[in-house]
């Protein structure tokens, strides 16, 4: 199904941005502990055609996702190579058109079973392997309420909960989705060239957490990103970070992705000798980057789309993903709009910086 293409206001971005600067500025000079894990929301989703999945805070207060429209008939094995970096019992993907759940982990590869929304596919989750919700892509459960790549999941039945196993859920269980926000950085900043830092900014504190091995230099036909705005994550899993670079309703984005991926997986042996992927290494050159926190686990997802509110301003805004580019060496801006493919596209992109999800009130001293 084609989207209508819609162009979100630069104004908001603008606002949006100085809005968080500023919340991240306070959260640098204030004191006591900031970021502590804490359970944020969680997810309801029966496992029942025409049950309502819910988001239900902590107060109680609940918003409905979406319907259950279709029930998975078996799960997915092998899936792709970088589900199995994860935990099984843990969403393994989270994005705009899909959100990966890995089961368990065989002979060295990931087990998944996924939910997508109605109107559109996902080639990762494979046929008759998914639930199915009738809520938009990009959106609810797929935006907003988007559970994090390493969110833990439940099964509730009527008289007990316990965490998912290597199986399909019954008739009448739940799956519940336990949402935290962790301890983690409020920020990433990318030098986009060969040895490049990539910086992990943190309360009162910087440090380097990769290097760059490739850089990025043009834009890739990412199916997915039709369904995220520009400047937004598209798509965060154990092996790659997702980024829109099109307008809503049109295709183009580019890929950050560790170098366990660009070496093991086969799927990915081609981001060697394209410019649509920047390829990341740990600063030691030996440890596994893929499945780890910050970038890869954890703390991403697509965040709220046009017109989607949380639970008060500081949510709506502080878990809306955005990434801003400088050109040149120059100020921060928006990303520059490029969609299709096109080699050389970013080429003049010097720095990236990706802003991570935080919904909590900054403590005073």
């Amino acid at each position: 199904m084609r989207a209508s293409t819609v162009k979100e206001p630069l104004p908001l971005v603008k606002r949006t941005s100085r809005l968080l600067l500023a919340l991240f500025f306070l959260a640098c000079s204030a004191g006591g502990t900031w970021g502590a894990s804490r359970l944020v929301y969680e997810i309801e989703l029966p496992f029942e055609k025409g049950a309502a999945a819910r988001a239900v805070l902590p107060g109680g207060e609940a918003r409905e996702l979406g319907r259950v429209v279709e029930l998975p008939e078996q799960t997915r094995w092998p899936s792709y190579t970088a589900s199995a970096w994860g935990r099984p019992g843990t969403v393994t993907a989270s994005a705009v058109n899909a959100v990966h759940i890995l089961m368990s982990i065989e002979s060295g590869q990931g087990r998944t079973m996924s939910v997508l929304p109605r109107e559109t596919i996902a080639p990762a989750a494979g046929p008759g392997a998914a639930i199915i919700l009738d809520c938009a892509a990009g959106t609810s459960f797929f935006g907003a309420w988007a559970p994090p790549a390493g969110t833990r999941i439940t099964v509730k039945g009527r008289d007990s909960e316990h965490p998912l196993e290597d199986r399909l859920p019954s008739k009448g269980e739940t799956l519940v989705f336990k949402v935290y926000e962790e301890d983690i950085s409020y920020m990433a900043d990318f030098e986009n060239r060969p040895g490049g830092r990539v910086i992990a900014w943190e309360r009162g504190a910087a440090r380097v957490i990769a290097r760059v091995i490739r850089p990025l230099g043009g834009v890739g036909r990412f199916e997915g990103t039709m369904f995220q705005w520009r400047g937004r994550i598209r798509a965060n899993h154990a092996g790659v970070i997702d980024i829109s670079t099109s307008d809503y309703g049109t295709v183009g984005g580019f890929q950050i992705i560790p170098w366990d991926h660009a070496l093991h997986s086969k799927e990915m042996q081609g981001a060697w000798g394209a410019t649509q992927w920047m390829i990341i290494a740990p600063p030691d050159g030996k440890s596994m980057l893929g499945g780890t926190a910050p970038l890869f686990e954890g703390s991403l997802a697509p965040g709220p789309s046009k017109g989607e509110r949380l639970w008060d301003l500081w949510s709506t805004y502080g878990r809306k993903s955005l990434v801003l580019a400088r050109i040149g060496g120059g100020g921060w801006k928006l990303f520059p709009g490029a969609s299709g493919k096109a080699d050389d596209a970013l080429m003049r992109v010097t720095h990236i910086r990706i802003y991570f999800p935080q919904s909590g009130e900054l403590p005073s001293r």
